[in-house]
């Protein structure tokens, strides 16, 4: 196997507070290799977001990484500060967040900002500068992009300013990007337009892609893999057709028969019971026990199966009664 652009070893982040320290993420283990897009799925609160912004070095203080390591292309990243990090943002690593008006300046054109953002991640020259911004914006399909380089944010509608993002966050040639909710914001037939044009440039240049979402018709369209999210722990992680047709974690299981999703047979949606635990006060054992039609003894005391071990991290997967 060819090294993973991206490595995540039980990664935690604690952020203090008056009760006490709380774990927002809590041992978590993925990999992405180049041109993958490994969709990150859970209810908000799973702490999905927040292992995107321990990657790129945005986690807003106090929380911090308390333990584990982050890898990018063979080097460790979580270890970095300051100038340091902020070099790999952007050159290495590319963001795409959900409202595209914060990352973008609206005093400035948006060919400044992707100019801005070449000259400096890039030895070039400011000539040679102007043409990629022209031909970023053609890749992502702005039309008549060399006449709307000197257009400003608020000209453009909701879905291009998110095509504009994108380039921002490609400009520079990173070998990951990191999109966090990018379809939320934008009306179902723009996010089947965003989605494609993800895993259109995924493909042409071998880009890696965390996909972070709660919404499963995403995944289902644009992942290659999944990673399930439940409580700040990693859930279920494996193919996505896997993952979505044969759910092994309950909670995998009730996310998927509470989705609308045309590919699943099913004649009514269902509810998981109960809410997602507080931070601030975690059952032993498995997180999802008190809301599992399965658990048992073991779930409530006993620690999880490792996630490398297993596809679910989870005692009594779905799937075994049927192996059986």
């Amino acid at each position: 196997m060819t090294r993973p652009v991206l490595s995540i070893h039980d990664l935690s982040v604690d952020i203090p507070t008056r009760a006490g320290v709380v774990k927002p993420v809590d041992g978590v283990s993925y990999g992405i290799a180049a041109g993958e897009i490994l969709g990150v799925v859970g209810e908000s609160g799973a702490g999905k977001s927040m292992v995107g912004n321990a990657v790129i070095g945005l986690l807003s203080r106090p929380a911090h990484i308390s333990g584990g390591e982050i890898w990018l292309n063979g080097n460790r990243i979580d270890t970095l500060q300051g100038e340091r990090i902020r070099r790999v943002r952007g050159k290495e690593i590319g963001m795409v967040f959900q409202d595209p008006l914060t990352s973008l300046n609206p005093l400035l054109t948006i060919g400044d900002q992707l100019a801005e953002t070449i000259l400096t991640h890039l030895p070039i020259s400011k000539a040679e500068a102007e043409k990629r911004v022209v031909a970023a914006l053609e890749e992502v399909g702005i039309p008549g992009a060399a006449e709307r380089i000197d257009s400003y944010p608020h000209e453009f509608s909701g879905g291009m300013r998110q095509r504009v993002v994108i380039a921002l966050a490609l400009c520079a040639e990173p070998s990951l990007v990191i999109a966090d909710e990018p379809t939320t914001a934008l009306d179902v037939s723009v996010q089947a337009q965003i989605i494609s044009l993800l895993k259109r440039l995924c493909r042409e240049r071998g880009t890696a892609i965390m996909l972070i979402t709660h919404d499963m018709g995403v995944i289902a369209e644009a992942a290659d893999r999944v990673a399930v999210m439940y409580a700040g722990r990693l859930a279920e992680l494996g193919p996505v057709r896997d993952v979505l047709q044969q759910p092994e974690h309950p909670y995998t299981h009730g996310l998927m028969t509470s989705t609308p999703l045309a590919a699943m047979d099913q004649k009514r949606l269902h509810q998981i019971p109960g809410a997602m635990p507080r931070l601030s006060h975690m059952p032993e054992g498995c997180a999802f026990h008190p809301r599992c039609p399965r658990a048992q003894d073991k779930c409530r005391h006993a620690p999880l199966p490792a996630i490398e071990d297993t596809r679910a991290a989870c005692w009594f997967p779905m799937q075994a009664e049927t192996a059986q």
